[in-house]
């Protein structure tokens, strides 16, 4: 195993046990994260998700496996989230694969692909199965997502804790 995909098993060992600080550390300053729920993520904000998440995750484990490394800096992996989704109290177990790109020792890109459809239908029960595919209802759920991270860093800068 070498250097790079090490630095990916630390960042999901670290993911397990919902340890955003470590998470964060495996970062460049200024990372470019991308996912089906929060779109494009820049640098402190995207560390920020992380810090987010880890505070308010619950019955949360993580499984992953298949590193795949695809040369020049590229990898793979694919991973399973499980937890209780806060809003509604419903468990989530979202099947998904990590795309990195790391240089220098860091991960200067990284972007979860998932099922946006599969997962609000698990969230959300039969109004995410009838309405997941819908824009509308995704850029509910992503905006309400994305007011809530906001809110995350200007409540975290004000005391001094990002």
């Amino acid at each position: 195993m070498n250097s790079d995909e090490l630095l990916i098993e630390k960042f999901f060992n670290a993911f397990k046990k919902l340890d955003a600080k470590t998470m964060c550390e495996c970062y460049a300053d200024d990372v470019v994260f991308y996912d089906p729920m929060f779109d494009l993520l820049h640098g402190e904000h995207a560390k920020a998700m992380w810090q987010m998440l880890s505070k308010s995750a619950t019955d949360f484990s993580l499984m992953y496996n298949s590193i795949t490394n695809l040369d020049d800096g590229y990898y793979t992996c694919k991973w399973v989230a499980t937890y209780t989704f806060s809003k509604t109290k419903r468990e989530v177990i979202n099947h998904g694969k990590a795309h990195f790109k790391i240089l220098d020792g860091v991960i200067i890109e990284h972007s979860d692909a998932w099922s946006f459809h599969k997962w609000s239908e698990q969230a959300f029960g039969l109004t995410g199965k009838l309405l997941g595919w819908m824009g509308l209802f995704r850029n509910r759920v992503k905006n309400t997502a994305k007011k809530q991270l906001l809110n995350y860093i200007e409540n975290n800068k004000a005391h001094n804790k990002l």
